[in-house]
């Protein structure tokens, strides 16, 4: 296999000064996912990739600037439209859909920027689950250890930055689908502000909380990303007051999870807060998720409901059938529920939660551990994150350093348009040494 991936900033600096061809870089980049060992990858783009670093490099003999991800090669979960592909959303019925006849505007700015797509990438059929368990496409597995679960439903896109088959990556988060596996596979990643991130050609799932947000190994290449997405810089901000939530946010976690949380809080100084009801949040998330994904999906169930995964299809059935009623009720307390985090955002500037209770479960056995129950991984991997973007807030996924044999991640979480506070607090963690990207198995 050719060397794992540089960091974004690192290849970009390269290819704007001409030390490094953006072919170049796209060819080993190629050659890493035709290896993949993750089950990661859904469809390698070669032509493509290679006809985009052609042009980049075309850009920068003629004396111009291709943009700050100049030649970085980078894949997308598999349900961002690319142009002239089916998005599949990961049901392998959809390989026979139209083709796009547009990139998803995600796609359109990362490629203004120099950036050079290469793959699509395996997610839960529809983006409905924690696990990245695809019937059609296969399980993604953690580069970290292969026998278990990369976590979802944008496992593939945490796996392959995991793993150094490429550096960037972009996925979506419902309700922890970033997240997660962020957390999982020990990369950074970024859940923005509900519809902060442009939003335009990904395929639905639930519109009342479904956002997209890069994956990438260090801060400094999450921040390029993002602000390329967002398509304005980040302001230097400093928290200056923080928190570790409590109550529901401390329960369930593994020993290796507890202390380094407790590690985090002491260098931090940081204080503590609590939400109310965070199980009633929970509930109504899925609740919310389970109408609204159901009532999307009801006109495809009628017409093909053979082509879903069972797992999928039962869920998304039996949320058609929810009444209003108890939906609108869900809708109620989510107002209720914003005004308390408001409340709390009052007086601190950043929240920090578990993205995960535990680290990866198995393969073989996807199950952890809620109220003391065994409970499975691909509907209840999300306790700690459901209830945060059921309110639209910003989560960043920082890798904790020295928490135990495999990774976890904490969320860093502030108020509607907090991401600065969460980036600068995020870059010195890192320069602190208490978080960073896992080293890419084989590097």
């Amino acid at each position: 296999m050719s060397r794992p991936a540089a960091s974004i900033a690192a290849i970009a600096a390269d290819v704007r000064a001409g030390k490094r061809k953006a072919v170049d870089i796209a060819r080993e980049a190629l050659d890493r996912l035709r290896a993949d060992p993750c089950v990661a990858v859904t469809r390698i783009l070669s032509e493509r990739a290679l006809a985009e670093a052609e042009a980049v490099d075309a850009t920068v003999a003629g004396g111009g600037d291709p943009g700050p991800l100049a030649g970085v090669p980078y894949g997308v979960k598999d349900l961002f439209d690319v142009a002239g592909l089916p998005t599949t959303a990961g049901n392998a019925a959809r390989l026979e859909a139209e083709p796009a006849t547009r990139d998803a505007e995600a796609i359109h700015r990362l490629h203004a920027a120099g950036a050079v797509l290469t793959a699509t990438l395996n997610m839960d059929e529809f983006a409905y689950g924690f696990a990245t368990i695809n019937a059609h496409f296969g399980t993604t597995r953690n580069p970290h250890d292969p026998a278990r679960l990369a976590g979802g439903s944008s496992g593939g896109s945490a796996a392959v930055v995991a793993g150094g088959l490429l550096p960037l990556a972009l996925g979506s988060d419902t309700n922890g689908s970033i997240r997660i596996p962020a957390a999982l596979c020990g990369v950074y990643g970024l859940k923005p502000t509900h519809e902060a991130l442009p939003l335009e050609g990904v395929y639905p799932f639930v519109d009342s909380f479904d956002d997209i947000g890069p994956f990438a190994a260090d801060i400094e290449g999450l921040r390029l990303a993002t602000e390329t997405l967002r398509g304005a810089p980040l302001q230097a901000a400093m928290p200056r007051s923080i928190a570790l939530l409590g109550g529901w946010f401390a329960s369930n976690l593994s020993p290796d999870m507890i202390a380094a949380r407790a590690r985090i809080a002491a260098h931090l100084g940081a204080g503590e807060a609590e939400l109310p009801a965070v199980d009633v949040a929970r509930s109504s998330a899925f609740l919310i998720t389970a109408s609204e994904g159901g009532r999307f999906h009801a006109p495809m169930l009628a017409d093909r409901a053979l082509t879903y995964d069972p797992a999928t299809r039962d869920r998304l059935i039996a949320g058609a059938t929810l009444s209003s009623a108890i939906v609108a009720d869900a809708r109620r307390f989510r107002r209720w529920f914003a005004a308390q985090a408001d409340a709390l955002f009052a007086e601190w500037d950043v929240l920090i939660a578990p993205a995960t209770p535990c680290a990866a479960p198995p393969i073989a056995d996807p199950m952890i551990a809620v109220g003391g129950q065994r409970v499975p991984a691909r509907a209840h991997l999300g306790i700690h994150t459901q209830p945060l973007s059921f309110i639209g807030l910003p989560s960043l996924v920082v890798p904790l350093r020295d928490c135990g044999a495999l990774p976890l991640g904490l969320q860093l979480v502030g108020p509607p348009g907090g991401e600065a506070r969460l980036f600068a607090l995020a870059a010195r963690l890192e320069a602190d040494g208490l978080v960073g990207g896992w080293p890419a198995c084989g590097a």
